[in-house]
Order: C-alpha cells, then sequence, then structure tokens
C-alpha cells in the first residue's frame, strides 16, 4: 500500500455513501472524494501542515477547502456517529478511559491575582494557621 493508498477498497465501499453529492460543480475540474480523503487520513496521520501535502495528492488548497466545509455542514460528525454505530452493534467498539489525578496549582502571582496595596510587594512567609 503507498503513502496515496491509505484506505481500503472495503473502508472506501463504507465511506463513500456517506459524503456529499460527488457530481462535478460548474467552473473548474473536479477532484474524486477518494483522493481528497486519502489526503486528509494523511494529513491527521503525519501531524503535517496542510500546505506539506505531498505532490501525489490534490492540492492543499483544495483538500483543506473540502474539509472545512465537511466540517462546517456535518458531514464528518454523520460519518463519525454511523462508523461508531456499525462498530458498536457489531461489538468491535471498546471504550477506554485514561483519568489523570494530577492537579498542577500555579503561586497566585502566577495565576494573575491582583497585588495588595498594603503589606508592601512582598509576601509574607509566615503560615496563616
Amino acid at each position: 500500500m503507498s503513502r496515496t493508498q491509505l484506505l481500503t477498497d472495503e473502508m472506501w465501499a463504507r465511506i463513500e455513501p456517506m459524503l456529499p453529492d460527488r457530481t462535478p460543480r460548474r467552473g473548474g475540474r473536479w477532484i474524486d472524494h477518494r483522493r481528497v480523503v486519502e489526503a486528509i487520513c494523511w494529513r491527521f496521520r503525519t501531524g503535517s501542515p496542510w500546505r506539506d501535502l505531498p505532490d501525489d495528492f490534490p492540492s492543499w488548497q483544495t483538500v483543506w477547502w473540502r474539509f472545512d466545509r465537511w466540517a462546517k455542514d456535518g458531514t464528518w460528525d454523520r460519518v463519525l456517529s454511523e462508523l461508531q454505530g456499525d462498530a458498536h452493534a457489531a461489538a468491535e467498539l471498546e471504550w477506554l478511559v485514561s483519568v489523570d489525578s494530577t492537579v498542577a496549582r500555579a503561586h497566585q502571582h502566577a495565576a494573575g491575582a491582583r497585588k495588595a496595596r498594603t503589606g508592601g510587594s512582598t509576601e509574607s512567609q509566615v503560615s496563616a494557621a
């Protein structure tokens, strides 16, 4: 599998019907949804900036605009909820929750607390107890 073919045909057959209308729009060449989704997957898998998409993929502007449009119209939310529902029904979905009880407290001066006008600029080191 090459870097431009991250989705198997089986995966694509499951995702494709959930995407918006696939007919070309007026004015300009239409880039196939699969190539754009492959580029989006590559971008999030590598964590690279949009502008660093390899030349094997469509232009980064095309990929970003379609990703952004689908995020705003709820396409990605629908895809996620449908795929999660299918995985849950097939008992293939495992929820793992990791909770960390670490608490990091900042000193009052680091937290943006107002300085007291009385008592000067030094903090008292005497215990309040």
